[in-house]
């Protein structure tokens, strides 16, 4: 694995400002989000507003090939979702919608989860629960913790609530490249694993199974569903490891640092 890229203040301060913006286009959906609209258009919405008013760039088009701003996954899609314009939003549905943008050099990645209309009970339990599960990964985030502790928390909290974790996707480093090291698993020993450093950034974006853990990959080779066809929800913030603990450089207007 390729070494690790501590980030100086400098730089931080520009992630920080990445950050800023990606949770305004979040904002900025919040408002748009709604049954009848496609997947299509909520990355339309997307992709101008970052580039248009933002005056960034959707670093997610063009990345490995892919040809969008964003990634929709809707129900029992577990991640990589591709936007369609005859994907319909429905009454009842939950979507992931993951979003990387760059500016100034540097990439910030986040994802939210949004229920559509009325969504069940048991929905809602998962997409909750979900959400709790990142925090509680996020909150042990310090210098002299390992990654084993963040992945522990995650999947403890899943697993008391009666949920899988999906092993295959994980969490990453991030900086001037979406993906750098290191590998930030959703599973793990605590106490194991690589030691957290002040200056380090990455992702932690738990991809949590109301059924079984076990995922496969559509034809498309990109969208990855749920083997079982049950609902999974996944949320996701970077973070970076600040002296005495972390920072959410993604954090939204309308959230609390959970557990401050």
């Amino acid at each position: 694995m390729s070494e690790i890229k501590l980030k100086s203040t400098a730089e931080l301060q520009v992630m920080r400002q990445s950050g800023r913006m990606l949770a305004s286009v979040f904002h900025y959906l919040d408002d748009q989000i709604v049954a009848g609209m496609s997947t299509m258009d909520v990355n339309n919405l997307a992709e101008r507003y970052i580039i248009d008013q933002l005056k960034a760039r959707p670093a997610s088009k063009g990345q490995y090939g892919f040809k969008y701003a964003l990634n929709s996954s809707v129900n029992h899609v577990v991640c990589h979702g591709v936007p369609s314009e005859t994907q319909t939003l429905k009454d009842g549905d939950i979507v992931n919608i993951d979003i990387t943008l760059e500016q100034g050099g540097f990439i910030a990645d986040s994802s939210k989860m949004y229920l559509i209309g009325n969504v069940t009970p048991l929905a809602k339990r998962l997409v909750d629960k979900t959400y709790e599960a990142m925090w509680e990964g996020i909150k042990v985030v310090k210098p002299g913790a390992t990654l084993g502790d963040i992945g522990h928390a995650i999947l403890r909290h899943a697993t008391k609530n009666g949920y899988t974790v999906v092993r295959e996707f994980c969490g990453h480093g991030i900086g001037r490249d979406m993906h750098e090291a290191p590998s930030v698993l959703h599973y793990g020993q605590a106490g194991k694993g690589l030691v957290l450093q002040e200056g380090m950034t990455f992702t932690i974006e738990p991809m949590i199974n109301q059924g079984k853990a076990k995922i496969k990959q559509k034809h498309d080779g990109w969208t990855v569903v749920t083997s079982d066809k049950k609902l999974s929800a996944q949320w996701e913030h970077t973070i970076a490891v600040t002296a005495d603990g972390f920072e959410v450089l993604t954090l939204r207007e309308e959230e609390a640092v959970v557990g401050a």
